[in-house]
């Protein structure tokens, strides 16, 4: 499991071989968990909380990865083990593919892929509002236009059609957003996406739960052998993960989906946001709802993935495994993902 810290002054070290996370609380004794190093899969530490060193010797030893992030989930940094997780072929193969045909043929892929599940997710929402049924027919015929598009692109590499593309990507964003805030409650209704900062209380939901992903998504490259800073895409500037930007894309539903959720339940409120300058910011208590969807969206609910079920976590770290074999010509299975 994915070991979030989220309150001021927690403090992570070991006793007995275990990590123990000590959380203070006011006016009484500390909050102490014990955690066995097989039962975690990562920390993530969001605000000012301690680790004593043997707690990331314990880490290292057992391929779990520390997080730093910003205030808003982006993350900052990691400490993780110096080991690739797999040859250097994969990488050098990344590198040479993102330079012609084979990177034109995933981009297509995951931008299309990413369409898709932004289409049936407004297809779902028309099963349960049908008075809404003209306004979301617009919506997905527009988007199923978009995806035929981006299905016809051609080139010998992404940069003959990138900015067609990212054009493409932008407008079926732009209608797929529209509609959550065509349905949306109307406490809850918002202009169009804002980032740093959220100008109101669904975005900053959605920024945090994007930074979490794009560390999920980070870890499931490296532990493939793939480098996150080589892209297809994305342009490769100085320091910008672009394999993680581009990769990420298909996966985007898991963090709007449970995020949509929690605001149609009405379980979200003023209270779980600070005001910021020119924006709001989710506070702690915000963080843990969001959190605790979350996982449970990526790692409580089992979907039919490669004719097994899994989480949808295990089908992303799967399908960055399947990504890697590909590049270097390994069999791998017929790709298949209920989102």
């Amino acid at each position: 499991m994915q070991i979030f810290l989220n309150t001021y002054g927690t403090y992570l070290h070991i006793k007995d071989d275990m990590f123990e996370i000590r959380v203070p609380v006011k006016d009484s004794p500390p909050k102490v968990t014990l955690l066995a190093a097989h039962k975690v899969s990562s920390f993530v530490m969001a605000t000012s909380a301690a680790l004593s060193t043997d707690a990331v010797r314990l880490a290292l030893k057992n391929n779990i990865d520390i997080i730093f992030t910003h205030a808003n989930g982006h993350p900052m940094g990691r400490i993780w083990h110096s080991k690739l997780g797999s040859t250097t072929r994969i990488r050098k193969r990344q590198l040479e593919a993102s330079l012609g045909k084979e990177a034109v043929n995933y981009t297509i892929k995951w931008i299309s892929d990413k369409m898709t599940n932004q289409l049936e997710f407004i297809k779902d929402l028309k099963k349960h509002r049908p008075q809404m049924s003209d306004y979301l027919n617009d919506k997905i015929t527009r988007i199923e236009n978009l995806i035929v598009s981006v299905g016809n692109l051609k080139g010998e590499q992404v940069a003959d059609f990138a900015e067609t593309i990212r054009g493409l990507e932008g407008t079926a964003g732009r209608l797929f957003f529209e509609t959550i805030n065509h349905v949306m409650p109307e406490q809850y209704k918002f202009s169009g996406r804002s980032m740093r900062p959220a100008k109101d209380i669904f975005n900053a939901f959605l920024n945090y739960g994007y930074g979490i992903l794009y560390t999920r998504v980070e870890k499931c490259l490296m532990i493939a052998g793939l480098d996150p800073y080589v892209g297809f895409l994305h342009r490769d500037d100085y320091n910008q993960k672009s394999m993680v930007f581009d990769f990420i894309e298909p996966y985007r539903t898991f963090v709007e989906i449970p995020i949509f959720r929690l605001f149609t339940a009405k379980k979200v409120n003023k209270s779980h946001v600070d005001e910021i300058t020119n924006g709001v910011s989710l506070n702690k208590e915000g963080k843990e709802l969001l959190v605790n969807a979350l996982l449970d969206y990526l790692e409580g609910d089992n979907i039919r993935y490669r004719g097994r079920n899994q989480t949808r976590a295990n089908a992303m770290q799967q399908e960055a495994h399947v990504f890697a074999n590909e590049l270097i010509e390994k069999d791998v299975e017929p790709d298949s993902i209920e989102l």
